[in-house]
């Protein structure tokens, strides 16, 4: 097909390994500088400089300055819908990199998917809210319902906000090959588990680890 959108361009940019390696670290959610990308994807400073270019001018990454450092992130919530559908297929079509282990099991359990939870425990979240009536579709759209906005508030989860993403949105779990609640309700959900205390980022990884008190709260919470 001549006429339309060039996917060529976009998945030849997320297919050399290096960027590869990039844009799997900015799944993480966080801000990572030029010399700390360099480092996942195992590149000079040199190319790394070179790859960040060519994913910026594809607006797959995005650029902030403070002060003298500049800092990279995921250009959209797209982006990363994205990438965890394409390691939900490199997964499930046997293209692993590295053996299974600890550290993937406890990732396989929860983890962070750009700014959501993911994972086991992200597919029972979502599963548990359709099941409860908090989500429903209408029209191929995720949405909350009235119970859902009184379940939310009753939780002090915000659900209004001025940015333009979706408030609920399906996001394909690359563990599971099921969905996950992603939007601007799955980031807050997120941040209400880290406030509680219920569980924390593992150091250096994705995985979200919660203590044996916080994942039985955060199942009574959402009633799952």
């Amino acid at each position: 097909m001549k006429d339309g959108p060039d996917i060529s361009r976009v998945a030849a940019l997320i297919g050399d390994p290096g960027r590869a390696n990039m844009l799997a670290a900015l799944m993480s959610g966080k801000a990572l500088t030029a010399g700390e990308l360099a480092a996942e994807a195992g590149v000079s400073a040199q190319t790394a400089s070179a790859h960040l270019q060519g994913l910026e001018a594809g607006k797959l990454i995005s650029r902030a300055r403070q002060g003298r450092h500049h800092y990279f992130k995921l250009a959209s919530d797209d982006v990363a819908g994205v990438l965890e559908a394409l390691m939900g297929l490199a997964a499930k079509t046997g293209q692993l990199r590295t053996r299974t282990g600890p550290r993937d099991a406890e990732l396989r359990l929860a983890r962070v998917c750009y700014n959501h939870l993911a994972g086991d425990l992200g597919v029972a979240l979502f599963d548990g809210m359709m099941a409860r009536g908090f989500l429903h579709v209408k029209a191929d759209q995720l949405g909350l319902t009235a119970a859902g906005y009184k379940k939310m508030a009753a939780l002090g989860i915000p659900v209004e906000g001025k940015s333009r993403a979706p408030l609920c949105r399906e996001c394909l779990d690359w563990s599971e090959r099921r969905s996950h609640l992603a939007g601007r309700l799955g980031r807050s959900i997120l941040d209400h588990v880290y406030a509680q205390g219920w569980a924390k980022r593992v150091e250096g990884s994705r995985a979200v680890r919660f203590t044996g008190l916080g994942g039985t709260a955060f199942r009574t919470a959402f009633e799952f």
